[in-house]
């Protein structure tokens, strides 16, 4: 009778055994992998109903149906009989038992007998977990039945097979091969790939001690490796540890081993199984990796201090660079401070001969009785003195630092007025033209710096055209809304502008020059012949009025230079008059005015001119002398005083003043004061300030306007 084995329907069974098992003890599992494997026909039964997983060879040999995962052995079973029942009693207690004479379920073709051998299975603490059974053949039945010896050849083929395999697979993965140690006969079964990376013949893989086997140690492992087999032995756990083995050639090969010690009934270590698979490639990566990383530390470390090395040289020469930037900075500044005062010395020296040359003539012709004929001397004392008072207004204004009397201005007017003085600024080579747009916006600025501002540019103009040419002044609307470039200057701002441009058709500037246009005391006129300070001048003026300005120019096709001005967006109000020269106004009977000035010859000739228009003086030098005279009962009409008094300066006094006089008027004569520069902080309401040097006539009629509002 020829059998068929079930093969293909037996791999559910085997693949489904860990997922059943999941849950149970290491031990268990490790005895169904071995059962399994085994080459007699085995079961593992574990539990109250006595579940079961058998190998093929229990299925093949008993003819059992395919066994479920876990199915109950009553199930496969006819009800056990009782010396079957006591065996798996005795089993599960902890004792081995044999049961002879089983014979297979009827309806088989299987006639011999079977002898059933019991064994408990027992987790690390001892106790029982399971059962292991393994079915063997009677031999006093003197089993002949030629169906069977058939079977058990084809299961001893099949078992040869499989060890192929394993083997196989065992060389596949690298691995060292298993092992089973039968502890107290000392005597270690090995496969032949074990037994040969131990230097042990694969012939007496299984007639030598595990003391052959730990020869082939390394000697730094050897003692490890005995102490934690040992330790296992005794105690619990498994046993999983990396070692080196001596190979035939003299080599050494890492290997990694893991096994357990399984114990007798008694508790006592009785076999301790494993497998060792070979790690010498990983060893060998991980120490290409340990190489490479000290290898990649020593570069970053050499990396690092070359980095170290060269930042500390560029902060050297970023210090040096420093260094002689700033004595670059400080030649600069030095030749600009000596262009300065040249420029200015020459023009002052200018100033100051005409003016005490005609003094001198003066005093001359007094003392000989022609004082008839001294007009022309005055006059130019006048004229070199208010030249001089330009120039240092221009400083003022280049340093922002110029008192704006700010007032809505209708540029065309301002304009149109100037139109005659250009003209003749210009002169008759150059022709002169205007193109104002109609329904320009009102600007909001000091009228007088504006005027000064286009005579500068109309002159500059001027000067760019010796050969004559075309002069160009044009005004209108201009509405930013976005910051727009505006090189060399600052960007200019958004906002509402009207602009005022001067252009020519002379020389023009270069690049460099272009650049340098407004620096301070830079000129490209001859020695004696400008201080420079004519577009800084202009810069300075519309920075401060919260404008801007902007150059075009190219060599050899003219400039044009536009001022943007401030729109004046507060309701209307009086349109600034141009100031025209006219005889000072009087005073009115018994007006008085405080004068607080610390220079005796200027607080001099205010007082002189207040007396000529018929008020009363009362002069101070500083604010201990002028605190007095405001706590008396003396009418003072108007506080005139100098800002820069020594001791408490002239804006404290003006607050006492008011302390003591509500709604006094205040009237501050300044010639250079930071706060001064901004009229819109520094002044409340009745309160002004005039810029010195100034006129009588200004004086006058500024004195005047303050008393009479």
């Amino acid at each position: 009778m020829t059998v068929t084995k079930p093969a293909t329907t037996l791999a559910p069974h085997s693949a489904a055994r860990l997922e059943q098992l999941s849950q149970c003890p290491p031990a268990l599992r490790m005895a169904v992998d071995i059962a399994l494997n085994a080459p007699v026909p085995t079961a593992v039964l574990w539990g109250a109903h006595h579940q079961l997983i058998a190998n093929p060879a229990l299925v093949e040999a008993l003819e059992l149906p395919i066994p479920r995962p876990g199915q109950a052995l009553r199930d496969l079973l006819p009800e056990p009989d009782y010396p079957l029942a006591v065996a798996l009693q005795a089993a599960s207690e902890g004792d081995r038992s044999v049961v002879p004479g089983l014979r297979p379920a009827s309806g088989t073709s299987v006639s011999a007998r079977f002898s059933a051998h019991f064994a408990p299975v027992r987790d690390d603490k001892g106790m029982v977990i399971g059962i292991w059974l393994t079915v063997l053949a009677d031999p006093s039945t003197g089993v002949n039945d030629g169906v069977l010896e058939a079977r058990l050849a084809e299961q001893r083929r099949a078992h040869q097979a499989s060890e192929e395999r394993l083997r196989l697979a065992l060389d596949a993965t690298h691995a060292v091969g298993t092992w089973d140690w039968y502890i107290r006969e000392d005597r270690f079964i090995a496969d032949a790939h074990f037994a040969y990376m131990h230097n042990v013949d694969p012939v007496q893989a299984g007639q030598r001690p595990i003391g052959d086997y730990l020869a082939a140690v390394h000697p730094e492992d050897r003692v490890f490796v005995a102490r934690r087999i040992k330790a296992c032995m005794h105690g619990s756990g498994e046993f999983a540890e990396e070692y080196r083995l001596l190979q035939a050639d003299g080599g050494w090969r890492w290997v990694f081993a893991r096994g357990r010690c399984f114990r007798d009934d008694h508790g006592r270590p009785a076999r301790f199984i494993g497998a060792s698979i070979d790690i010498t490639e990983r060893k060998l990566a991980e120490q290409a990796l340990r190489e490479l990383n000290e290898t990649l530390e020593q570069r970053v470390a050499e990396r690092t201090r070359a980095l170290i090395d060269a930042n500390r040289r560029l902060l050297a020469e970023a210090q040096e660079r420093e260094r002689a930037e700033e004595l670059l900075r400080h030649a600069q500044k030095m030749e600009a401070v000596g262009q300065l005062t040249g420029g200015i010395a020459h023009d002052f020296n200018n100033m100051l001969t005409g003016i005490m040359g005609s003094l001198d003539l003066m005093n001359r012709y007094i003392a000989k009785g022609r004082s008839a004929e001294i007009g022309r001397f005055a006059d130019a004392a006048l004229s070199s003195a208010q030249r001089a008072a330009a120039l240092t207004h221009r400083l003022l204004a280049f340093s922002r630092r110029q008192s704006l009397d700010r007032q809505r201005i209708d540029l065309n007017t301002l304009v149109l007025s100037l139109e005659d003085l250009l003209a003749r600024t210009t002169g008759e080579q150059i022709e002169l033209r205007l193109e104002l747009a109609p329904d320009v916006w009102p600007v909001h600025t000091d009228p007088n710096q504006l005027e000064s501002a286009l005579l500068n540019l109309v002159i500059n103009a001027r000067d760019a055209m010796p050969d004559g040419g075309r002069l160009l002044i044009t005004s209108g609307n201009q509405l930013i809304d976005d910051p727009r470039e505006n090189p060399p200057m600052e960007p200019v701002r958004p906002g509402h502008y009207v602009t005022l441009c001067v252009k020519d058709t002379g020389s023009g500037m270069s690049a460099s020059t272009r650049t340098k246009a407004f620096d301070p005391f830079f000129t490209t006129k001859p020695t004696g012949q400008g201080t420079g300070l004519g577009l800084s001048m202009i810069y300075g003026f519309a920075q401060q009025s919260g404008g801007h300005v902007s150059l075009v120019s190219e060599l050899g096709q003219g400039s044009e230079v536009c001022l943007y001005l401030p729109r004046y967006l507060e309701p209307h109000a009086a349109q600034a008059t141009l100031e025209a020269e006219c005889i000072p106004p009087l005073a009115q009977e018994g007006e008085s005015v405080l004068v607080v000035e610390d220079d005796p010859a200027v607080r001099m000739l205010i007082l002189n001119v207040l007396d000529e228009l018929g008020y009363r003086g009362h002069p101070a030098a500083d604010a201990e002398v002028a605190v007095p005279l405001l706590d008396s009962e003396l009418r003072i009409d108007l506080l005139v005083t100098d800002v820069g008094l020594p001791g408490m300066n002239g804006r404290q006094l003006a607050e006492i003043a008011r302390d003591r006089r509500p709604g006094l008027k205040v009237l501050f004569m300044t010639g250079y004061i930071d706060k001064a520069a901004d009229r819109d902080t520094y002044l409340e309401e009745g309160m002004d300030i005039v810029s010195k040097p100034f006129t009588l006539e200004m004086l006058a009629s500024k004195v005047r306007q303050m008393i009479g509002d």
